[in-house]
């Protein structure tokens, strides 16, 4: 029985661990309209978010009906066996999700478990289907199947509902942006006089239906009577909301010139908030819940196994679980740095203006933008010129750009754009509960920001291409969800079926190093992210860009020094190892220096100076000539690297010698350069151009010899051509450092002038 014990408190740690890492995925859900549209301060978007999830855990009644009976028939299954499919899940949902917070990716986390309960009972029941298991169907005994075990109806509603939850959103969202932007256009400084508190009654009495029908639809009080109620008065509860709201915001708007749009947009933050921890989150510490109702029957037991039909019956959870549940999701939702990066990606992908892309292009994304483009010039044709004009201007956003250029802050969108996501996706969630409709709240508004992004005209030419990659690379993720629970809890299931208490151990030691590894990487992510936005935004004068500059080259070329010495000393020993590390650094710094050199243009708009475009000018040149050191370091580490993983032949004594002599020259080279830009000092120029020219001489001397070798049948293809590829990428590394020398030497002169 001890040993149970010990499960159980496995259980509930995961379902700590559950809680955080869905917080951190989901928070993307309920904050980023009010984060985008920078409707308040970010503290004061904090705070009412978390009073929502509060509120949401506190009156919900914490038990999730899929957990216990909804995706499996528990009455089937033994109490050892449902806990090793709880423990299955909760591995599974803590490493799925940390998974995808770790890299930025929006995920349902409802999606995750559910597919997590699918996997786990189906490789339990195979143990059971292969042991000739006996149940009772209808009171007649018969040899188990595995369909007798699984709710297979409810797995294929749930599949239907990612597509309905996509789709319906996409096209909802596009509608109601368009009409809206139609009413208000960008420039809200004089239509919200005149709509807006019309407009913002309509949308908060769709928030408000939609707290009554999701929010608060697992409240203690909500009753079936009660929810019944306020089902078959839909309209009249909608229509008393909006003339209600409409008085009240007109209020606000004449005594305190209150926005009506900031007031949807908070309450829209504080209701999805709240609707997400009652219904979603709050479902993570329903499985150890059941999993403790199914204990607590088994210690009544005698601590005899016993069949679990206790869990088809109704389970109330005690208001300390729920109180507890809310303080760790609010404390994740303050404290978590992976929900930024969760939230980052949707911000980014929906953000009005240009910049560097997060994703690549694709080839049907690239299709997909040829297509519109094409009917967009067709019903260009055919709709009447006046209608297109007046269209547009409704659509124009000059006036609008030109005030956000004065920010230094800018927000990502506007707060028509934040108050139709947060109105389309409480009516959309509310429409779809209220009719049982299996919808994804995280999918719904995700679908939605990203459609109206679309209507507002974010996703430019310059930009469509990437952004539609983004979209299509997260709803990817969304069905990668669902097999991924399913397949990694059906082997976590096997695996602890067959080694029980010492499964469990190894599996907390595999998540505790998962868990490790994971905050690493997303750790060295942000770093990069952040040096290189810090970098744009410091950079806003000629002699801030100069200083910066030096300091970015100097260390590139510390690095670039060290990876040659490791390349070149490691060939020798014929360490593979090693080498596939060197690769590996020569890559990351070439794709560090692309991503610095992609957010140019952020950085040229930084600039506070009009005099700095001299300036400007030498540091793109500088940055050109760093890329390629990065390159021709790359185009030499890789070449070097297969020849040792292939087991080619060695370099001759005579080959390593001359390397190691050139090596020793490159070295002393680089010495001398650093140490000209250490101490901003020109002096050394010519030292350094004449020390070029002795390693260009060694390099010479080699290839000759190298030529002689070949002509005497000394050395085989393989290596010779690897030396011939070392001898020319240290040579164009030579030119491009002393050129890139010249031309920081030009801008010193530049920002001392």
């Amino acid at each position: 029985m001890s040993i149970y014990v010990l499960f159980i408190a496995v259980l509930f740690c995961l379902a700590i661990s559950d809680l955080m890492v869905g917080v951190a995925n989901d928070a993307i859900n309920f904050l980023n309209s009010a984060i985008g549209s920078k409707v308040a301060k970010r503290r004061v978007i904090m705070v009412i978010a978390s009073l929502g999830i509060l509120a949401g855990a506190l009156l919900s009644n914490g038990m999730m009906e899929v957990a216990r009976k909804g995706l499996f028939h528990p009455q089937y299954f033994l109490f050892t066996e449902v806990i090793i499919i709880f423990l299955a899940v909760m591995f599974t949902d803590v490493l799925l999700l940390d998974f995808f917070n770790t890299f930025g990716l929006p995920t349902s986390t409802t999606v995750s478990l559910v597919f997590g309960l699918l996997g786990a009972a189906v490789g339990m029941a195979f143990f059971k289907v292969g042991d000739g298991a006996i149940i009772v169907l209808d009171g007649v005994e018969k040899v188990a199947q595995i369909g007798d075990f699984i709710n297979s109806s409810k797995a294929l509603a749930i599949i239907s509902g990612i597509l309905l939850s996509v789709a319906f959103s996409f096209v909802f969202g596009v509608v109601i942006q368009w009409i809206s932007r139609l009413v208000f256009s960008f420039n809200t400084e004089k239509t919200i006089k005149y709509y807006g508190s019309l407009w913002g009654g309509l949308a908060i009495s769709a928030i408000t239906y939609f707290i009554l029908i999701k929010g608060l639809k697992d409240a203690s009080f909500m009753t079936k009577e009660n929810y019944k109620l306020i089902q078959e008065n839909t309209i009249s509860i909608i229509i008393g909301s909006f003339v209600l709201w409409t008085l009240i915001l007109q209020l606000l708007n004449w005594i305190f010139k209150a926005n009506p749009l900031k007031i949807v947009v908070l309450a829209g933050t504080f209701a999805l908030a709240m609707a997400f921890a009652g219904n979603d989150l709050v479902n993570f510490i329903g499985v150890p819940l059941a999993g403790f109702e199914a204990y607590k029957a088994y210690v009544a037991n005698g601590g005899t196994d016993l069949l679990m039909g206790n869990l088809l019956g109704e389970i109330k959870t005690p208001l300390y679980f729920l109180f507890g549940a809310g303080v760790v999701m609010v404390t994740t939702l303050w404290f978590s740095k992976k929900a930024r990066s969760v939230a980052d990606t949707e911000l980014k992908l929906s953000r009005q203006d240009e910049g560097t892309e997060r994703f690549g292009s694709s080839a049907f994304s690239r299709y997909l933008v040829r297509r519109v483009m094409n009917t967009t010039t067709f019903f260009s044709s055919v709709i009447p010129q006046p209608v297109i004009k007046r269209i547009s201007k409704r659509f124009d956003r000059t006036d609008l750009d030109n005030q956000l250029k004065k920010e230094k802050d800018p927000p990502m969108f506007d707060l028509v754009r934040a108050a139709v996501n947060m109105m389309v996706a409480s009516i959309l969630i509310a429409i779809g509960t209220s009719f049982k409709l299996p919808l994804s709240t995280t999918y719904v508004t995700f679908m939605v920001a990203m459609s109206t992004s679309l209507v507002d005209g974010a996703w430019g030419r310059d930009s469509a291409v990437y952004r539609i990659t983004g979209v299509f690379t997260v709803v990817g993720g969304w069905f990668i969800t669902g097999l991924a629970a399913f397949s990694v809890a059906f082997l976590l299931s096997t695996f602890l079926g067959y080694t029980n208490a010492i499964g469990v151990i190894i599996l907390v030691a595999f998540a505790l190093f998962a868990f490790y590894r994971t905050h690493l990487t997303h750790k060295k992510r942000v770093s990069n992210n952040l040096d290189t936005e810090k970098e744009a935004e410091e950079m806003i004068s000629a002699e801030s860009m100069f200083e910066k500059c030096n300091n970015g080259i100097t260390k590139t070329l510390k690095d670039v020094n060290d990876l040659y010495t490791n390349t070149i000393q490691l060939l020798i020993k014929e360490d593979h190892k090693e080498l596939r590390k060197q690769v590996q650094l020569s890559t990351q710094l070439e794709k560090k220096l692309e991503k610095k050199r992609n957010s140019t243009y952020q950085t040229i708009s930084a600039l506070s100076s009009v005099d700095s475009v001299e300036a400007t000018h030498y540091y793109i040149l500088t940055l050109d000539y760093l890329k390629e050191i990065a390159h021709s370091l790359s185009y030499l580490t890789d070449p070097v690297y297969k020849h040792v993983d292939n087991n080619h032949k060695p370099l001759t004594d005579s080959q390593a010698k001359e390397l190691l002599e050139l090596l020793k020259a490159f070295n002393n080279y680089m010495s001398l350069v650093l140490n000209s830009l250490e101490n901003n000092s020109n002096e050394k120029l010519e030292e350094i151009y004449k020390v070029q020219s002795g390693i260009i001489e060694l390099n010479k001397e080699a290839r000759k010899n190298l030529i002689k070798s070949i002509k005497k049948n000394e050395i085989g293809t393989k290596n010779s051509l690897l030396v011939i590829t070392i001898l020319s990428e240290t040579r164009n590394i030579l030119i491009y450092t002393s050129n890139m020398m010249k031309i920081q030497n030009d801008f010193t002169q530049s920002v001392k002038n």
